[in-house]
Formats: structure tokens, C-alpha cells, sequence
């Protein structure tokens, strides 16, 4: 037996060639948890094993997108060589012709319709580095004021709220480690189990130590079911709910008056605003019990540490800045916030939704978190890219509203990287039929997505395995990506790319790199002496050290892990408390006789954003093959709507039909519907295009439907 066992393990040795190994960081959510692939030659095929890594974020763990990541990366379908439209279909050509084909267009239109006629549409997934050279390439190869990017339909709503209360925006106000250690902590519009899950360990280690922990959220979820307690919201009316806590923890003398005399502006005026709010109001806008908002205000306001983390339950909404703005309050009011174990974190949701909004790529900022509207921001970023300060376009506008100038002509043709607006904007419909009035657009992809589609030119990009770089986590972790698999076919970064469109549009000096190491050395200076200062970060220091936070000033300091231990942002260094209303905005929808239901949107674990690469991983789309209507019994019954049976949802906007989940977990006057699928699944064709008014971030967590068996509409 011992023999047969020894031969069996000797034919499988001689069977396994080599190995090789890669590390690399996980491609999806904001926890960037380390990784590396091992890729065993076993005869004449190879075999791809995916293992954590040790970091400072998720020790090593790993979930199953990261896990199977690498799938799609290797998918048949993977975009190899640029792609031209002929005659309505996409055949391969050159690099060389399809940087000319862009080079006369994009000339052309500029030349015929001014400099504004062209768009830059980025992503909170592509590296620092490339997010960085995106803005430069816009303002000075393009000179265009037209850019912004997909973060603004995540993360705008909680980083205008931190910069108008605190004076900046950084994902946490201190780190994760914290998070066991405190005693109380509110987990707001966040489903972390399934959108972040390895970082769930740091919530359930504080349970262990005691945290009282209260989740707010329409549904239960794999998140609310760790919760002390449970507040089951109507969508929309967080402000409110905030409101509610806030006159318990004022009214009961929860107060840190100390704090907020040295440290905080408007405190009188919001406590008086306070004096007029009825709790039953409260009770009767939110659906939440007065007694249970008194119990929740009581015990986070008595505990002597605690914790408000937000996400896009709160913030996706046309009131979401204000929103958060209130939950804000909250902390300010008790004194939780740059102390050890107090604090506020925003849930980013992209891989680096934190990084790419730092450093240019949204329509009013420069590098460093600097405005492009004010004249000395202007001047230092001109005399680091060798231009003139007046030969910086002015600001732009948000993402959505570039489709709307799309739509209305003023904006003529478009480069876009590795983002998906046809499936992740509001009014998905409207958007699909701007982008197909473009005169000239250019796409960089992994794949053929539903946007790229449009699209004239596709430029192939790297993946996570190909394209090294910098990425800032939720924390404001800077932390360098390792990437060293060969990039496939005639691949190119996307950092390439940018250089190499610009040199042939004749800005080649100013993007003269030859490695993404080079362009983070610029960025560095770019931020130097800014909000988001990354001047002491090096490719060495990352290595070494494993990850940075910002600000890191010089080479000396060690990165900062707390914010505001002494003083705030702003100039005369003290946080801004804001009244805010309780009464809905009244660009939110409302139910109504004809569209009875609120509709809430969001993710399931084993899929990511619009779903173009986990769809690519046989594993991750084998768990969800389709989109589903989450649904309560009762409201099913009323609807005449079977369990698993097929049902058409409708607003305003359009219509959908998907498969319906019955479940008691959710409101019976809401339905649960989540983002990653297109065309006839896409969620977001039933949003409507209102915008917040401070960050524009669309409403998808609110929208009023009917519902409808799609078998009673065959029978009639």
C-alpha cells in the first residue's frame, strides 16, 4: 500500500511542471486584500490556485470574487487587440490605426465644435496613477473641462459631507484596527457581510468585546442579523431617522460640551432646529418606532466610544450629502471623532473609489484634493506640468450631467476607460440613446462591454494580474499593486494607452513615462503641500512598510492613522454642524395609487458593479445566473405575485422583469432589486435622473413601482 501511495505521488509530481507565482491585490471592493496567484503547468494545461496574503487591511483574507478574480483575466472573451467599427461590426486593427482613426477625430470635432466638445468619462477602478494622468490628459492633452468619473455615482454624496463638516475627505477618519475597541457602533445604509465581507471580522471581534452594534437598513441582511438591534427604515428618510437620534442625545444632555465649544461651529443652531421635531413626526416619516430610536440615541450618546460608519443606503439618494451630513452631527454632538476608538467611515465601494477621486478625475478637483477654481491650486499644478495656469480649463460637470450635454450636443465625442454607463447611470435608457448620438467614441476595456459597444474605437486594457500601481483603500491606505503577469495579445495599461493617445494628439512631452513608478513620482509632487499629501509615499516605502495612510508630508512621517486629533480641516480648524430637515426632498418620488412601492437597489457577494468581469468567472456568475425581485409574502400576495415566478417592475422611466424571492426580511411597502445586470435586467433603467444638488449624486436607492406577474400580462 505505502508503494502504491509513493507512485501515486511521484506520477502527480512529474505531472506538475513548474510554478510559477504572482502577487497582486483582489481587482473589486475597497478592502484591496492582498493576494497571489499560483499557476501550475499540469501537462499540457495550467491550473490557477489564488491564496491571501498578510497586509494591514484584511490579514490575509480573501472572498470568493477574490478568490476567483483570476477568471476573468483568462476568459476567451478577453479583449486582446484594439477593435475598429466598420460597417456597424468591430474588426481588429493596428495600434497604429486606431491611434490615428482617434487622433483625426478627436482633432476634427475640436477643430469644428471647440475644445469642450470632447469628454473624458473615468473610473474608481484603475490605479492612482492612472486616475492621476486621466485628469492631466483631459486638462492638458485634450483641453477639455469636461471630465468626471463613475465615483461620482458612489462616493460623492459621504466625501462632500466629510469635506463640508471636517474640511476633507478620507474614507476613515482613523483605521480599522480601531473597530474591535469601541463600544458603540451605527452601521448605516451598509451591507458590509456581502459588499465587503472580509472586513467583517473587525465588526464581529468588537461584538466579542462588547460593542453594542445598531444597523439601519430597509432589509435584513447577513449584516443586521450581527446587530444588536435593527432599524428597518423606509428608504429615503435617514435624515430624518438622524434627526430623531440626535434630538434624543441633545434633549437627554448626551452632549460633549466641552468638545463642542472648542471645537465645533452651529451647535445652537441645530439645537434649536431640533426644538420644533416631534419624534412621532420621526417615527410616522421613517417607520421606525420612537422607542426604538430613544433606545438607540441612549445607548450610542452613554457610551464612552463609538463609531458611525455610512454607505450608499445613506448616501445614494438626491439628499444623501445632507444625509450623511446628519449622521455626522451625531458625532460631532457627543465628541466621538478624533479620539482613539470614535470616528466616521465611509463604505467605499470600488477598489479605489478612495484614490481616484483625489487626484483629478472629478470635474472641480486637481491633484491633492485641490479645487481647480481656486487661482494658487491652478498655479502650483501648471508649474508642475509645465503649462500656463490660464491653460487649465475651468470646472466641468458631474458624470451624469456630461450624458445630458451629450444629449442636448454640446459634448460631440468621448474617451472613456474601463467604466459602464450604458448599465450603471440613472435612466439607463436615456443614457444608451446620448452615447449613440456621439460623433467619435473611444473605449478602453477589458471586454466588449454594454457601453463599448457604442463605441467606434475599443482599446484593450490590462488587468489587475498586468498592471501595477498604487490603489488607496477605504481606510486612505495607500498600498502599491504588484503585477507582474504578462499582459496577453497586444495589450496595453491603461496608463500606456493615455500616453499614447496623447503623443499623437501632440502632447506627447507632458506624458513622457515609461513606468507607472515614473508617473507616481509626479503625482507625489502633484499633491504635495495638498489635503491628500502623498509627497512622503515611495514604490519603497510601500513595499517595505506594506501600506501608507495620507497625509504623509516627507519621507519621515510615518502616514497618519487618526484625523483631527487636534484640530479639524478648515481654516479656523473647527467642524460644521448643519439643521437638517426632516421632511423628504422633494425630488425623491413618492408612492403613490399607480406606483404603489419603493424600489431600493444594491449588491449580492458574488457579483461586482455592472457585472462585466465577475460575469466573466464561471464560478461567481454560477452563484447568481440571473437578477431577482426581493419581495415581502404579504405585499406578493396582494400583487399576485407566485414565489420564483417571473415579474415585471415599472416606473416612470421603464420596465424590467426579473425573477421574484419571497422574503419577509425586507419592508411590505418596499421591493429589493440588485445593480449588476444589463438590458433587460438593468435596474437602473427604472431610475429616475433627479441629481442631490450639492454632489450630484443620483437617487438609485429610491424609486416608486408597480410590480406585476408577468404571467397574468400573458393571460390578458
Amino acid at each position: 500500500m505505502t508503494e502504491l501511495l509513493l507512485k501515486y505521488f511521484r506520477t502527480k509530481q512529474q505531472e506538475v511542471g513548474t510554478e510559477k507565482k504572482y502577487d497582486t491585490q483582489c481587482p473589486f471592493c475597497s478592502m484591496q486584500c492582498k493576494m497571489q496567484l499560483l499557476e501550475q503547468s499540469v501537462v499540457t494545461r495550467k491550473k490557477y490556485v489564488t491564496i491571501g496574503r498578510n497586509n494591514p487591511t484584511s490579514e490575509g483574507r480573501l472572498c470568493m470574487k477574490g478568490m476567483n478574480a483570476h477568471q476573468h483575466s483568462f476568459h476567451h472573451e478577453r479583449l486582446k487587440y484594439p477593435l475598429l467599427k466598420r460597417n456597424g461590426e468591430f474588426v481588429t486593427v493596428s495600434w497604429e490605426e486606431a491611434l490615428k482613426h482617434i487622433k483625426n477625430n478627436f482633432t476634427r470635432i475640436q477643430e469644428e465644435e471647440g475644445l469642450n466638445s470632447l469628454a473624458v468619462y473615468g473610473s474608481a477602478s484603475i490605479t492612482n496613477e492612472e486616475a492621476y494622468l486621466l485628469g492631466k490628459f483631459a486638462r492638458v492633452a485634450l483641453k477639455t473641462r469636461f471630465i468626471d468619473y463613475n465615483g461620482r455615482l458612489c462616493m460623492s454624496a459621504a466625501a462632500s459631507a466629510a469635506s463640508q463638516t471636517f474640511g476633507i475627505d478620507r474614507g476613515f477618519t482613523n483605521t480599522l484596527h480601531e473597530i474591535p475597541f469601541t463600544r458603540c457602533i451605527i452601521l448605516a445604509g451598509t451591507n458590509i457581510a456581502e459588499c465587503q465581507p472580509t472586513i467583517m471580522p473587525y465588526f464581529e471581534k468588537a461584538k466579542e468585546n462588547g460593542a453594542y452594534i445598531i444597523a439601519i437598513d430597509p432589509r435584513e441582511t447577513a449584516t443586521t442579523k450581527m446587530a444588536d438591534v435593527h432599524l428597518k427604515i423606509k428608504p429615503g428618510t435617514d435624515a430624518a431617522l438622524a434627526n430623531g437620534l440626535l434630538k434624543v442625545i441633545i434633549e437627554e444632555n448626551y452632549v460633549d460640551h466641552a468638545f463642542i465649544n472648542e471645537r465645533v461651529k452651529n451647535f445652537e443652531e441645530v439645537q434649536q432646529h431640533l426644538l420644533s421635531t416631534d419624534l412621532q413626526e420621526i417615527e410616522e416619516i421613517t417607520g421606525v418606532p420612537k422607542e426604538q430610536i430613544q433606545k438607540v440615541a441612549r445607548k450610542f450618546g452613554k457610551e464612552e466610544t463609538g463609531m458611525i460608519f455610512t454607505a450608499r443606503g445613506v448616501e445614494q439618494h438626491t439628499d444623501g450629502s445632507i444625509a450623511v451630513r446628519n449622521f455626522l452631527n451625531i458625532l460631532l454632538s457627543t465628541g466621538k471623532i478624533g479620539k482613539q476608538n470614535c470616528g466616521f467611515g465611509a463604505i467605499t465601494g470600488q477598489g479605489n473609489g478612495q484614490g481616484a477621486r483625489e487626484h483629478g478625475q472629478k470635474a472641480d478637483q486637481l491633484p491633492g484634493y485641490r479645487s481647480i477654481e481656486n487661482e494658487e491650486h491652478r498655479a502650483y499644478i501648471a508649474s508642475v506640468w509645465g503649462v500656463e495656469k490660464d491653460d487649465i480649463p475651468r470646472k466641468g460637470v458631474s458624470a451624469f450631467e456630461m450624458m445630458e450635454k451629450i444629449d442636448n450636443g454640446e459634448i460631440a465625442g468621448m474617451f472613456l476607460m474601463c467604466s459602464n454607463p450604458v448599465v450603471s447611470n440613472p435612466n439607463a435608457q436615456f443614457v444608451k440613446k446620448a452615447l449613440k448620438k456621439l460623433k467619435f467614441f473611444v473605449a478602453v476595456d477589458l471586454f466588449v462591454s454594454e457601453t463599448a459597444r457604442l463605441a467606434d474605437v475599443i482599446l484593450p486594457a490590462s488587468s489587475y494580474l498586468e498592471d501595477e500601481g498604487t490603489m488607496t483603500n477605504l481606510e486612505g491606505r495607500v498600498t502599491l499593486r504588484e503585477a507582474s503577469y504578462p499582459c496577453p495579445g497586444e495589450v496595453k495599461h491603461d496608463w500606456q494607452i493615455i500616453c499614447e493617445v496623447a503623443r499623437v494628439l501632440g502632447k506627447g512631452e507632458y506624458f513622457n513615462f515609461s513606468s507607472a513608478e515614473e508617473i507616481f513620482n509626479e503625482l507625489r509632487v502633484a499633491s504635495r503641500g495638498g489635503k491628500a499629501d502623498y509627497y512622503g509615499i515611495t514604490y519603497h516605502r510601500l513595499r517595505k512598510e506594506s501600506g501608507i495612510l495620507w497625509p504623509c508630508p516627507d519621507l519621515e512621517h510615518e502616514g497618519t492613522k487618526r484625523l483631527f486629533e487636534t484640530s479639524f480641516s478648515h481654516p479656523d480648524g473647527r467642524a460644521e454642524m448643519v439643521a437638517v430637515s426632516n421632511r423628504p426632498d422633494p425630488a425623491k418620488e413618492q408612492v403613490s395609487e399607480e406606483y404603489p412601492l419603493y424600489l431600493t437597489t444594491g449588491r449580492v457577494m458574488s457579483h461586482y458593479l455592472t457585472g462585466v468581469q465577475t460575469r466573466k468567472s464561471p464560478a461567481l456568475a454560477a452563484r447568481d445566473v440571473e437578477s431577482f425581485v426581493e419581495i415581502h409574502p404579504a405585499t406578493a400576495k396582494k400583487f399576485g405575485i407566485e414565489d420564483r415566478s417571473l415579474v415585471k417592475i415599472e416606473s416612470k422611466r421603464g420596465s424590467i422583469v426579473v425573477r421574484s424571492i419571497w422574503s419577509e426580511a425586507i419592508r411590505q411597502d418596499t421591493v429589493f432589486v440588485p445593480f449588476h445586470w444589463a438590458d433587460s435586467q438593468n435596474v437602473n433603467l427604472l431610475v429616475s435622473n433627479e441629481l442631490d444638488p450639492i454632489c450630484k449624486m443620483p437617487g438609485f436607492k429610491l424609486s416608486a413601482v408597480k410590480v406585476k406577474s408577468v404571467i397574468d400580462l400573458y393571460a390578458h
